[in-house]
């Protein structure tokens, strides 16, 4: 088998990518193997209590740190240009590329080997899954670590994406010492008052069509400045939105600066998010999906609400 191996995920790594990577760098490593993780943007603070010393986290190094791998492993991507800037790189690598996810696939994935179940709940469960083939024990901390992944996936398992099956493999990981006030703790009640001033200036965009069943918020380009925080404190603002009655789709427009705005698309059962934001060179899940839109916050913000209100219009 492979000796050195390295783990990625997404930009701005999420529970569900930075649980997988953490569960399956341990597994890995309990087999014998010099696992590291490598990932396009920096590893989420909130998401220390993750990592183990079975592996290194050695995503400041960029590019260079995938140099001298046997094997290169992408969790939770179905497509290459969510590696961010370590994309060009993964393209040229001559190594083995295996792909875990749980995403709609797109024109190019990041590797030549894809393991996909749109249906499971988050990569998570598929890290699970791969436990169980292999016969590999879950110690409490690769438990912890697979218990992240689905929590956060599942939104604290609120989600159309909860299964029976979900609920039975977070069973099983609260018998391996799972435990679920601590989780809740470490997950949600960690926030920094910076993102808590964030979301209360995006709350003051609020937008909301009750005709279409529209609603939507923004940020500036400088609101992490003004606020001290990080990409981390905007994570989960469009739930707010979405939180509103009669919401079908819910839109958070992120101005990143450089004329590029990061939108997020939630939704309710009925209406497919994947689908619509497809039209912008973005995807994900029908529930919730992403997209990188080149622009003014003003120009894609009337935009996609524009758009968005003939597509529910339709519907």
């Amino acid at each position: 088998g492979a000796k050195r191996v390295a783990l990625s995920t997404h930009i701005n790594a999420d529970g569900d990518g930075c649980g997988s990577e953490s569960a399956l760098a341990q597994l890995l490593a309990r087999r014998g193997a010099q696992v590291r993780i490598v990932n396009p943007t920096p590893w989420p603070a909130s998401f220390d209590f993750l990592l183990h010393d079975s592996f290194r986290e050695q995503s400041a190094k960029g590019p260079a740190a995938l140099r001298s791998i046997d094997a290169f492993v992408v969790l939770d991507i179905s497509d290459i240009k969510r590696l961010g800037m370590l994309a060009d790189t993964v393209r040229t690598l001559k190594v083995p590329r295996l792909v875990i996810d749980h995403h709609h696939p797109s024109d190019e994935p990041p590797g030549d080997i894809v393991v996909s179940d749109t249906t499971a709940c988050a990569t998570g469960e598929l890290i699970f899954d791969l436990a169980q083939v292999l016969g590999l024990e879950i110690t409490p901390s690769v438990a912890e670590a697979i218990y992240v992944a689905i929590l956060t996936d599942t939104g604290s398992f609120r989600f159309g994406n909860t299964s029976p099956r979900c609920l039975a493999i977070a069973a099983q990981l609260l018998s391996k010492g799972v435990n679920p006030e601590l989780m809740y703790q470490r997950v949600y009640a960690n926030g920094t008052e910076a993102r808590v001033r964030i979301l209360a200036e995006a709350l003051t965009t609020l937008g909301v069509d009750a005709k279409h069943g529209l609603t939507w918020i923004s940020t500036d380009a400088d609101v992490l400045d003004r606020h001290g925080g990080t990409s981390e404190d905007v994570e989960g603002a469009v739930e707010h939105a979405r939180s509103i009655a009669g919401t079908r789709m819910a839109l958070f427009f992120r101005d990143l600066g450089h004329g590029k705005v990061k939108v997020s698309f939630r939704s309710i059962a009925g209406t497919d998010v994947n689908a619509f934001a497809r039209r912008f060179g973005g995807g994900g899940h029908a529930r919730a999906s992403g997209a990188l839109i080149v622009g003014s916050l003003e120009d894609v913000r009337e935009q996609v609400v524009g758009a968005a209100r003939e597509y529910l219009g339709e519907r």
